[in-house]
């Protein structure tokens, strides 16, 4: 969800667009593996679940970090073409990278999902609903951060302000990819 607040006040709502359709890609992927009892083998093969966690917490860190080396500059897009402008292809990668290196994420569909699966019912539909609703529901999520991030964007212009706010962000995002790295 920061990601996309951090992209709606960078690079807009469209643009962020990209991220959340990697992003929901990324969280399908999760739950269609959970359903389908791969995570199952990973909580039969704790080692595994571990290395996903740290190395989910460890991405989480390095994000972290490189916000808080932030000089305090915001390359916001207004239009003229003078941002540099990131892909939609890096963007929607980045939203995939997030989504599935999230142990919460798969600890959430490992415990959730299987409790509303009717086992003497067909997989394929019952999956298909849930996973329908939970991708509209964190699409709609997304674009309010998004759109948050857009109606933010005035008070970023001022580089101290930027500064603070990655330092802020940076450092909540290190103590979140420790928690899951270490939880």
């Amino acid at each position: 969800m920061l990601l996309a607040l951090t992209l709606g006040m960078s690079v807009g709502i469209k643009k962020a667009m990209f991220m959340m359709c990697g992003e929901l890609l990324g969280v399908a992927l999760v739950a269609c593996a959970a359903a389908l009892g791969v995570a199952a083998l990973l909580l039969k093969l704790p080692e595994a679940f571990i290395v996903l966690k740290l190395l989910g917490g460890a991405y989480l860190v390095w994000l972290g970090y490189q916000m808080c080396r932030s000089r305090g500059k915001l390359v916001l897009d207004d239009g003229s073409g003078s941002a540099p402008q990131k892909a939609g292809l890096q963007l929607a990668f980045n939203g995939f990278v997030t989504a599935i290196a999230n142990p919460k994420a798969w600890a959430f569909f490992i415990t959730l999902l299987p409790s509303f699966l009717v086992a003497d019912q067909p997989l394929a539909p019952q999956l298909s609903v849930m996973i329908a609703i939970i991708l509209l529901l964190e699409f709609c999520s997304m674009m309010l951060y998004a759109s948050g991030g857009k109606a933010l964007r005035h008070l970023l212009m001022n580089k101290h302000n930027v500064k603070l706010l990655n330092r802020i962000s940076g450092t909540l995002i290190i103590l979140v990819g420790c928690w899951l790295a270490f939880s």
